[in-house]
């Protein structure tokens, strides 16, 4: 179930191709994540981790947006960092499609810049 709003989509579900194995061996695979803010892709650009290693702004803007993951009661940047890199790669794209609506609120088409590589709208934020 996605939540809506009159014209557009604000929540969206998803389920990730292998799951996260949390420490109790517990596999999460079903989760929620929420339209990103324009402080969602700005913010994690001061983040140290970011300045040192530019692919961590994925890490950090995955974490802020994704609201639910199985039973898991946090979703922090330990718990992307823990993910397999498919499922990664899978919540990037889940990201770009669902961030990239056009102007009727129809959720456009984005191909992926690939897994590592940080989220499309995201690195577009320090682009000229």
């Amino acid at each position: 179930m996605s939540t809506t709003h009159p014209g557009f989509q604000t929540e969206i579900e998803f389920e990730l191709p292998k799951g996260y194995l949390d420490e109790a061996g517990t596999l999460h695979r079903r989760g929620t994540m929420r339209l990103a803010t324009a402080a969602d892709e700005i913010l994690p650009l001061r983040d140290p981790r970011v300045q040192q290693n530019e692919a961590y702004l994925a890490v950090i803007v995955l974490a802020r947006v994704i609201t639910r993951l199985g039973t898991l009661p946090d979703i922090s940047t330990a718990v992307i960092e823990g993910m397999y890199a498919s499922d990664l790669a899978h919540l990037q794209r889940v990201y770009e499609r669902f961030n990239a609506a056009d102007e009727s609120g129809e959720i456009a088409q984005v191909t992926s810049r690939g897994a590592g590589r940080g989220l499309r709208r995201v690195s577009a934020v320090g682009e000229a």
